[in-house]
């Protein structure tokens, strides 16, 4: 599909402190994508992404790839800690847990995927850098949430596709340092969040034999997209 970008600018942004290495995707968690919006530019507000995808796949810019736009918050993946410097974020239109986590559309998915992929040629950032708000803040965030379709990605090369389950001897936490996940915010909130993203049908933090399999798997898959990158 040809990318149709409609330029919205943010004033909230400031300079990268480092190059782009991942691409972050978010909810934006609101009732609606128009309040959302108005959020994202409201000096007031100090938050902002690069870009937010409507439900019906139009894409709007509010702040230059160039520049650091204020998306993570407080935030850490695989030891860095300024999320904001490293990332560009996409925020998806998308009511979030607190009004049902209603489904992704089609025709939204189908643009996220579109700007993703032109963002992974512009930027050099691989699938498995295509990461969700809620790995890099487990305990504080939740999106873009169990109902987003990661594996729809996957099938067009914009995030990693789901391993066979491996039981493994790598040890839980160790395993889930490797992926990248910040330990800091306690065991169960990183095995929520890793299950969010890993196994959506079953979001409970216990690390039962799926889980720990889910994780091995990644973790060593991890180390190998991390060696080829």
């Amino acid at each position: 599909m040809t990318l149709d970008v409609v330029a919205a600018p943010s004033p909230n942004f400031n300079d990268r402190r480092a190059p782009i290495s991942l691409i972050l995707l978010h909810y934006t968690g609101m009732e609606s994508g128009a309040a959302a919006v108005a959020r994202l530019r409201d000096p007031r507000a100090e938050v902002s992404s690069h870009y937010v995808v409507e439900e019906d796949g139009r894409i709007l810019q509010l702040v230059g790839d160039d520049k650091r736009a204020w998306h993570a918050g407080v935030a850490s993946w695989q030891g860095a800690r300024d999320i904001n410097s490293l990332s560009i974020g996409i925020e998806i239109v998308n009511c979030g847990h607190d009004y049902g986590l209603p489904a992704y559309p089609a025709l939204q998915i189908d643009s996220v995927i579109a700007l993703v992929r032109e963002l992974m040629a512009r930027h050099g950032v691989a699938a498995h850098q295509v990461i969700g708000h809620s790995d890099v803040a487990p305990g504080r965030k939740d999106d873009p949430g169990e109902h987003f379709p990661w594996e729809t990605l996957a099938a067009a090369g914009c995030a990693l596709a789901m391993p066979e389950p491996a039981p493994s001897s790598v040890d839980p936490a160790e395993g889930l340092g490797r992926i990248g996940y910040d330990l800091e915010a306690g065991l169960d909130a990183v095995l929520t969040a890793f299950q969010r993203r890993w196994r959506p049908a079953r979001v409970d933090g216990v690390l039962d034999e799926e889980t720990r399999a889910l994780i091995a798997a990644i973790a060593c898959r991890g180390d190998a997209e991390a060696g080829s990158a």
